[in-house]
């Protein structure tokens, strides 16, 4: 199991909250998205298959680009 942990600086609301969560949280491999709008930060774990790459790729493709 992985834990990734990112500042997504594009987080401004609950409907961004709800986007991350449901987006990365519906790939294959991933147990769980926490997202905490206040402090702007994303907590995501995965399992081994899953790459921080795959990722970080899908949070751009859906608009949130991440700072590590």
């Amino acid at each position: 199991m992985t834990i990734l942990k990112y500042t997504i600086p594009s987080i401004s609301c609950g409907h961004c909250k709800m986007t991350i969560e449901r987006e990365v949280g519906e790939m294959p491999g991933v147990t769980s998205v926490g997202v905490v709008v206040d402090t702007k930060q994303a907590v995501i774990e995965c399992e081994s298959q899953v790459t921080e790459e795959q990722i970080e790729s899908r949070l751009v493709e859906i608009g949130f680009e991440p700072k590590k």
